[in-house]
């Protein structure tokens, strides 16, 4: 709301437009300025962060009050696929009415791996961080020498 002057400031309070321009000002101010954080869970995703290790690729995603059982894990053709789905309920009965709550979150990441093993992925959750490993493929020696008869 910058648009928005402090009451009674003398001289300097003529130089502003009067009447409607004023109403009309104040509401795009207001219109303008966000309701929320510019960056939240609840519009953005989790941050994942991949390293290219020399035989495994080590993923790490930042889950903060993810539950285990609300994540999947699943690998297809190389691309690692980190779902969430979260469901919220608060119920409270005070006096004569009942107050419910509910919210329902599902975010989903997949990261492409050119050589990920899919039988050696492990997984462990631990505070708030989903730390994945993939191993990589053994590659076959694609040169050689080639001897001429």
């Amino acid at each position: 709301m910058a648009g928005l002057i402090p009451f009674n400031q003398g001289k300097s309070n003529m130089l502003r437009p009067r009447g409607f321009d004023d109403f009309a000002e104040m509401l795009d101010d207001f219109f303008s300025d966000s309701w929320t954080p510019s960056r939240s869970l609840m519009r953005d995703t989790f941050k994942v962060d991949v390293e290219d290790a020399k035989n495994q690729y080590i993923i790490e995603a930042d889950l903060p009050g993810v539950r285990r059982e609300e994540i999947s894990l699943d690998i297809n053709d190389g691309r690692l696929t980190i779902s969430v789905n979260r469901e919220e309920k608060k119920e409270e009965e005070e006096k004569n009415y009942v107050h419910k709550e509910r919210r329902f979150c599902s975010m989903q990441r997949s990261i492409y791996l050119a050589e990920a093993d899919a039988d050696g992925i492990t997984a462990k959750l631990q505070d708030g961080v989903l730390n994945v490993t993939v191993p990589k493929l053994d590659k076959t020696q694609t040169s050689r020498k080639i001897v001429i008869e």
